[in-house]
């Protein structure tokens, strides 16, 4: 390699050598080099006199690059080739300087991977289309577009280091990017996070010797120069950042992340290439960087890439084919060999016990079998280890720091927290040796587990045996980098729940004596956090997690005792091993009375002339299996298909299910489908089920052929419909017509919800038109949140008078105001009015209409047993004038709910009246009133009076004291018939839907335990979580 010349970037010098003539030229040429450029032309160049003065005005006023370029332009054009060959030599000893520092940087970081040998071999040999993409990315030749950003995508350890690796010293070598790259820049997550302000000077010279790069020639050409943003999603990056923000000046310092934006969006170096890797579980504005034209190359794992990995493992092709064979036969396995790392570890586990002659289809079966087995023969592979026991010390501390790791967000341990567990220089070592513990490129001097999954399961693990307290110093660290962050302990229960079994801990027992003796307890207690949760269907919001953890069980005992504390299901269905984790769980449900199934990415975009896949075809079958349930579970009453993607054999499957003569489901709730979704089989089916008693269809669009297939379905003598529910349809006023058409053709249809629909006024008319109609049975109609004013009341009211059938309407969170409501009293008021259910909650009425209210509930009214007031400006004036009507003997009132009416403890007494003399009374609700421990306590006494009927009361326990709860309390264990609310009207049926829909990470197996907070139920009945 040739010398460094001091004169190399004096620019003076290369001027001194220009005669006065040519440095005349040189300056007449400067004009029109800027405008070629782009820049802004500076004043004091012209005045400029001497060589040096140029000099320093052109280096000070432009980035360097841009001043040599200008130099290097001009100089040919005075046909100076000296000095453009001089600047050339420059360039290409820069070149091959670059490629040296970074061959050897990225050789250290090759040195610290135990696998690179077969690891390299299989990326070079099996993901060829990979490189070749790369290779022709940032090649503008073959590009489609200038600027093309590349993202490489995979999960944790799929190899995209290696493949970065791989591609630049390739590269180094020329064996890759020969003609299109000249410099590469690589910043890894680890030293963006520790830099807060940079340059773009700064991060091109950060690799070279004392930071001092040739700037000036890497960015002399942009377009050969690549730049590599390693693990971004581990980046402590702002992403929603300003364009105005960014910099187009690479001298100029700037925050890190307005600089890797700045190059993304080419406002600086612009016409280089970026290379991006990242996991696809990243932060949502991750993915708005990537433009229309880039390109997403995602790692993932065929099933025959699976193979050709075993293929190059086992010298023994015989060996290798019985053992992806097994592999292949187990979909827990297969979803587990996700990342080469994984690949080897199932293979160096399957290759172990086939030497030993063990029958692998019987000892590996589960990855708690995998992660043991692999423990197990590394810890007692040394025999200076095993000699004295000391592989139990390695286990147990190696199980400690595992733990204590991930209870701190620590993934990478420095050596002091590897001593603070007990392990000496030699047992690191040992450890390396084993391949479980591994030096960590980032940060340095560290070290990790082989893989999280290791990691996971050796707390799991620490759980279940006896270990000394501990603190490791990187617990007290202030800073966690992204990946370092663990808060999904889901992995750890289900290797927990696997080692609860017998036969899989007997592996860590005998190989190593380690003994589990926390095992026992622990299954005790999950049997009773299982019974909890079965008693308390709401705190689990859904149960995929833990079918993952039975299913990793597989023993039938704990297996059928946990499922038997369940009689509901919410289970999430993303992939394949899904439903068939599902499937084995729900088969032990015996006591199964609800389930919720949501489905996505299984069904959908298949075409149907193309022949199944072996994996479509078993997602089939137990999709098959599972629709059995609805006609073999005989006390299986409720489905909900929530938020799912069926195609047509799927849904054909669910029909036939659906119409088997031993299908006793009541309840059959779509809810979150998409527009155009095809129900045609499914009703139909509906026709042949006699128990199905309501369909609801909520928050999703009904087309006009669902209307009309509804229509025939439920106009048929043998359909057994009697609600019909569409909550948060969005329905206009124009949908009522073909519900009224419905109505009137059905015989059976006794209830419609209509909640949360902008039906409006005009809707409301034709619907009660509809209910008066002859052939008209309903009895029940919900208008909740419909959008509805005090002009529909004038509809409403000659329904109240008229309507012989309907004895239930809801009007809740209506802008019916005073005048709306008073209306409605008029008819409530005539003994012809059949209602016997009104609900009024949220219509924005005041005290004023009371009166009215009070005097239909005395006069001539003999059918309205139920009232529902709240969330209206009531007070204490108009209760007490409701409290004379529901003393009076003429009122029949069952229910009153005055929630949330700004009610005091002024009305109190006058509600203890109620209480004492009412003979009808049965439920009041006062919750969200601030009645205060006086006003609680008056009503105390109508509580325990004996001539109290009443059966249900509401009221906010948490604004009262522990005296007046305790006196609550004695009331209850004195009245056992007496029931204390905690669910306000906006939480019954068709009032409140959940957004999300559980849209988890696309690790399959790796679902998140997701616990609802308590209720205030929970806690005042004093039940442990």
């Amino acid at each position: 390699m040739a010398e460094w010349d001091p004169t190399d970037f004096d620019l003076v010098w290369y001027l001194e050598n220009l005669s006065d003539e040519e440095f005349q030229s040189f300056k007449n040429h400067l004009q029109q080099e800027m405008q070629r450029l782009g820049l802004l032309q500076i004043p004091s160049i012209n005045l400029a006199r001497t060589k040096k003065e140029l000099a320093k005005v052109l280096m000070t006023s432009y980035e360097a690059q841009y001043t040599w370029n200008m130099a290097f332009s001009i100089f040919r054009k005075l046909r100076r080739e000296d000095l453009c060959r001089k600047i050339n030599t420059r360039r290409n000893r820069n070149e091959e300087t670059h490629k040296s520092l970074m061959r050897t940087k990225f050789q250290l970081l090759s040195e610290m991977c135990p696998f690179s040998g077969i690891h390299y071999k299989f990326y070079y040999q099996v993901m060829g289309d990979i490189f070749y993409t790369l290779e022709l990315s940032y090649d503008s030749r073959t590009s489609s577009t200038e600027n093309l950003n590349v993202f490489l995508v995979g999960d944790r350890a799929a190899g995209k280091s290696m493949i970065i690796k791989t591609a630049v010293e390739e590269w180094t070598f020329g064996e890759m990017w020969k003609e299109t790259i000249s410099y590469i820049v690589h910043l890894s997550s680890h030293e963006a996070n520790q830099t807060i302000n940079c340059s773009l000077i700064q991060l091109i010279s950060k690799d070279w010797p004392n930071r001092q790069a040739p700037v000036a020639d890497i960015l002399s050409n942009p377009q050969r120069l690549l730049f590599i943003f390693e693990d971004l999603d581990n980046m402590d990056f702002n992403f929603s950042i300003d364009e105005s923000l960014l910099c187009s000046d690479s001298r100029q310092p700037v925050p890190i992340s307005i600089l890797f934006l700045s190059l993304l969006r080419r406002k600086m170096a612009s016409g280089s290439w970026v290379l991006i890797a990242s996991r696809p579980n990243c932060d949502p504005s991750i993915k708005t960087l990537m433009g229309r034209k880039d390109c997403c190359v995602s790692l993932e794992l065929s099933d025959e890439n699976k193979q050709d990995y075993f293929y190059l493992f086992f010298k023994d092709r015989q060996k290798a084919v019985t053992a992806f064979t097994h592999v292949l036969d187990n979909e827990i396995l297969v979803d587990l060999c996700q990342v080469p790392v994984l690949c080897w570890i199932v293979c160096t586990v399957l290759k172990q016990q086939m030497d030993k002659g063990e029958d692998i289809r019987l000892s590996c079966q589960t990855p708690t079998d995998i992660y043991a087995h692999f423990l197990a023969s590394a810890l007692t592979s040394e025999a200076q280890v095993t000699a004295n026991q000391h592989h139990l010390v390695l286990l147990n501390r190696l199980c400690l720091l595992a733990l204590e790791g991930l209870f701190h967000n620590t993934l990478s341990f420095s050596t002091s927290d590897l001593r603070s567990v007990g392990f000496s220089r030699v047992d690191i070592f040992v450890l390396q040796g084993m391949n479980i513990l591994l030096h960590s490129s980032h940060p340095k001097s560290h070290y990790k587990f082989l893989h999280l999954n290791i990691q996971e399961f050796c707390a799991a693990v620490a759980c279940l045996i006896v270990l000394p307290n501990c603190s490791i110093p990187s617990a007290k660290k202030p800073y966690k980098e992204k990946r370092e962050l663990y808060n999904d302990f889901g992995p750890i229960i289900t290797s927990i729940f696997g080692l609860l079994n017998e036969k899989k801990r007997k592996i860590l027992e005998t190989s190593l004596g380690c003994q589990l003796p926390k095992a026992a307890s622990f299954r005790r207690n999950l049997l009773m956090l299982m019974r909890h949760l079965g008693n308390n269907p709401i705190l689990l919001e859904h149960h995929t997690p833990l079918f993952y953890s039975l299913f990793e069980n597989q023993e039938e005992e704990i297996v059928k005792e946990t499922m038997g504390f369940f009689s509901e299901a919410t289970v999430h269905i993303h992939a394949h091993t899904d439903l068939m984790v599902s499937l084995y769980c729900l088969q032990h449900c015996h006591s199964l009375k609800k389930l919720k199934l949501c489905i996505q990415h299984i069904f959908e975009n298949r075409n149907p002339a193309v022949m199944l896949t072996p994996s479509q075809t078993k997602s089939l079958d137990y999709w098959s299996e599972i629709c059995c349930l609805l006609h073999t579970k005989e006390n299986l009453r409720e489905l909900e298909i929530c938020g799912s993607v069926i195609d047509s054999i799927s849904e054909k499957l669910l029909s036939k299910a659906l119409g088997h003569p031993n299908c006793q489901l009541q309840t059959l709730r779509l809810t979150y489908f998409s527009a155009g979704t095809e129900f045609d089989n499914l009703f139909r089916s509906m026709v042949r089920n006699r128990n199905l008693t309501l369909l609801n269809l909520s928050c999703m669009p009904v087309s006009l052929n669902v209307f009309s297939l509804l229509r025939e379905i439920l106009s048929g003598p043998t359909c057994s419909i009697q609600h019909l529910s569409f909550v948060n349809c969005n329905l206009p006023a124009s949908a009522c017509a073909e519900i009224s058409s419905i109505l009137i053709s059905s015989r059976q249809l006794k209830k419609l919800t209509l909640s949360e629909n902008p039906v409006g006024n005009n809707g409301v008319k034709t619907l009660c038109e509809a209910v008066l109609h002859p052939d008209c049975v309903l009895e029940s109609l919900t208008l909740f949140h419909c959008c509805l004013t005090e002009r529909c009341s004038v509809y409403i009211t000659k329904l109240l008078i008229l309507s012989k059938t309907l004895k239930h309407l809801d009007l809740c969170v209506n802008y019916l105001q005073n005048r709306g409501v008073l209306a409605l009293t008029f008819p409530l008021s005539l003994p012809e009015c059949r209602l016997q259910e009104i609900e009024l909650s949220g219509c924005f009425f005041t005290s004023d209409v009371c009166l009215y209210i009070a005097a239909a509930l005395i006069y001539y009214n003999l059918h309205l047993r139920r009232l529902e007031l709240a969330y209206n400006k009531i007070q204490d004036a108009g209760v007490e004038l409701l409290c004379y009507a529901l003393k009076h003997p003429n009122c029949k009132l069952e229910t009153l709910g005055l929630e949330g009416c700004e009610l005091t403890s002024a009305c109190c007494q006058s509600l203890t009246s109620v209480l004492i003399s009412s003979k009808t009374l049965k439920t009041l609700n006062l919750s969200e009133n601030n009645l205060g421990n006086e006003g609680a306590r008056k009503l105390v006494e109508g509580l325990g009076h004996p001539e109290c009927v009443l059966e249900a009361f509401g009221i906010r326990m948490s604004d009262l004291n522990a005296e007046t709860q305790r006196l609550l309390m004695a009331v209850r264990e004195k009245n056992t018939k007496l029931v204390f609310l905690y669910r306000s009207c906006s939480m019954r049926e068709g009032r409140q839907f959940s957004g999300s829909l559980g849209s988890q990470s696309s690790t399959k197996s790796n679902y998140a335990w997701q616990f609802a907070s308590t209720t205030e139920e929970t806690a005042v009945s004093g039940q442990p979580l």
